[in-house]
């Protein structure tokens, strides 16, 4: 799948959906600040909120309709990297998902809009920048945030197989339960290890992987498809 960057839609273009939106984000303040942002620019009457994925889920099993729009935080507490993404998409069928995250980076908004979501927004953008999101998704089209960059995935795996490599095989059981959504007290309780030993191991997983955070660390496993390659011997 090949995603070009779009343009931003004039500011005389408006978006038009019908029915409901549901915002899905585990900070109070985001949540109540983008059900805002829906009710003013997207025209939304009803505007349903959850602080996690299985409670969206639940909430669209008990609604007559699906919603209109989704906008999904990736970081929620029971669901870890794309999985709430796919399994919303799964669940909303063709209902649009925007991805609001705090974590831009290019390789993270190819990701969501592989996964299937149809549009990307970091978390700091102010309320015109979702204005214009919302009229180019209305339109049908996918929304990609000024200077976004398409990364090619594919390019990169072998890189991240040689990171994954140099995983220990505690690292990389670690790592699989992180992919798993686990959360540090769960993975200490699974591996009957103290939790602190748990995020001294995260701390170690991110630093030999590159990255900045839990999210970009499944990201990387995905990528490389790291079921294969992780060792996991004693």
């Amino acid at each position: 799948m090949t995603v070009a960057p779009t343009p931003h839609a004039s500011p005389s273009t408006r978006s038009s959906f019908d029915g409901w939106a549901m915002v899905v984000d585990d900070h109070p303040l985001f949540c109540d600040a983008l059900e805002l942002t829906l009710r003013s620019v997207g025209d939304f009457a009803d505007v349903a909120t959850a602080d996690r994925l299985e409670a969206a889920l639940a909430r669209i099993d008990t609604e007559e309709t699906t919603p209109s729009l989704i906008v999904l935080d990736l970081n929620l507490p029971d669901v870890s990297g794309l999985d709430g993404l796919i399994r919303l998409k799964t669940k909303a069928g063709d209902t649009p998902i925007i991805v609001v995250s705090s974590m831009a980076e290019n390789t993270i908004i190819t990701g969501a809009l592989k996964a299937g979501a149809m549009g990307f927004v970091p978390k700091h953008s102010n309320r015109s920048v979702f204005k214009d999101a919302l009229a180019v998704i209305s339109g049908g089209g996918i929304y990609t945030p000024a200077g976004f960059v398409e990364t090619d995935t594919s390019s990169q795996t072998p890189d991240a197989m040689a990171r994954l490599a140099t995983l220990t095989n505690q690292q990389g059981r670690i790592l699989q339960l992180i992919c798993d959504g686990k959360l540090n007290k769960q993975i200490a309780y699974d591996l009957s290890i103290a939790e602190t030993t748990v995020k001294a191991h995260v701390t170690a997983i991110m630093r030999k992987l590159g990255v900045q955070s839990r999210t970009q660390a499944v990201l990387v496993a995905q990528e490389a498809k790291f079921a294969n390659v992780l060792p996991f011997g004693d």
